[in-house]
């Protein structure tokens, strides 16, 4: 609903990412909230108890670890939430009439956001709840299964299909094994697949049953903790290359060019280029991949970095080159005429096949006696 809503009002903006249509806008966001406070009343507003119970309970049970606080911290403001919502729907019962039901979604929002970004974390601790009875592999099938998955990850028959961490912060791998003979087997793993430490939890039949054989995942983390999918976003006149590549066909200087140049590589500006956004984006990858902390996850990291260093290169040397192209203050030939166009319907000029300056052969007829 949220994406629905954002969609909606980017199609109202003009190109500086102003609204021109402040009313439409405003019935788009109506909207959004009215299906958003829908949904947590008939699905949500019942089980919130029970759900933040469930979790507190699962999170006092897990052995200790840092970021706890943090998960306590969410199932707090999750709390917080759900006591707000309940009191603007308590005011609201009053006095039911559109006005005062518009206003009670308005004022619901910012709550509903709050369950929608943190409720994950509350659905994952409960589900702690009901950890399956995992049995150890006896000590010479452990070895031999081991043995067979870091042969098979060597040679590049053991393919990933799921990972994730586990209440004694150990990184849980499904993956499947493809053995000499072609068969498979899904397995399940215990630490990062390029360790010597690596361990096999169990072997299954398929990647579903080893899911459901394993110890079940606790909230993942993020990149940066202040990101957020509903955050107000900051819309400035952002230019894209579509639009820069037909400012390059249109243009008639060298400084037109130029100027696209320098939108597309511009740093400090109010709008940032894009083709620096771009440099970013390689960055954060390789920032996101680093954080990852497997060995692969490394090597991967540093492709990515080396890639962002490189592109750096590439946008300086791109920003020079339009330095000198700007100062060669030239403009195009005028033999490069555009072709003269008319409205539909009343026919295209003919293209001259002659060269300028050529007379066509003579046609004149001959005298007759």
């Amino acid at each position: 609903m949220h994406l629905r809503c954002e969609t909606v009002l980017d199609g109202l903006r003009n190109r500086h990412g102003t609204i021109i249509d402040a009313r439409a806008a405003a019935e788009a966001v109506a909207e959004r909230n009215q299906a958003a406070a829908e949904i947590y009343r008939t699905t949500l507003l019942q089980h919130t108890g029970t759900l933040l119970t469930a979790a507190r309970g699962a999170l006092d049970s897990l052995p200790p670890a840092r970021h706890h606080a943090g998960w306590a911290a969410r199932l707090d403001n999750l709390e917080h939430a759900a006591d707000q919502i309940q009191q603007i729907l308590s005011e609201a019962a009053h006095e039911p009439d559109n006005e005062t039901a518009h206003t009670t979604q308005q004022a619901m929002w910012p709550h509903l956001v709050t369950w929608a970004e943190h409720a994950g974390t509350a659905r994952d601790l409960a589900d702690l709840q009901h950890t399956p009875t995992t049995t150890e592999l006896p000590g010479d099938e452990l070895r031999k299964w081991t043995h067979l998955a870091r042969a098979a990850r060597s040679s590049g028959r053991l393919t990933p299909y799921e990972s994730w961490y586990d209440a004694e912060q150990r990184l849980i791998t499904i993956a499947v094994l493809q053995h000499e003979d072609e068969t498979f087997t899904a397995v399940a793993l215990a630490g990062d697949l390029d360790s010597p430490d690596v361990q096999v939890l169990g072997h299954y039949e398929d990647e579903m049953e080893a899911i459901d054989a394993s110890p079940p995942p606790v909230p993942p983390g993020v990149l940066h903790p202040t990101a957020s999918p509903y955050a107000e976003r900051a819309h400035c006149a952002e230019v894209s290359f579509q639009v820069l590549i037909q400012d390059v066909r249109e243009a008639r200087r060298a400084s037109d060019v130029a100027e696209a140049i320098e939108t597309a590589v511009d740093r400090y500006g109010l709008t940032r280029g894009q083709l620096i956004r771009l440099e970013e984006f390689i960055s954060v990858c390789a920032e996101f991949a680093q954080a990852l902390g497997t060995q692969h996850a490394q090597r991967v990291a540093g492709r990515l970095g080396a890639l962002s260093r490189q592109f750096a290169v590439l946008t300086a040397e791109l920003r020079d080159a339009g330095d000198d192209l700007s100062s060669t203050v030239a403009v195009l030939p005028p033999h490069r005429t555009p072709l003269a166009h008319r409205p539909p319907g009343t026919g295209h000029p003919a293209i001259p096949t002659t060269l300028p300056g050529t007379a066509p052969p003579a046609t004149t007829p001959a005298h007759r006696r």
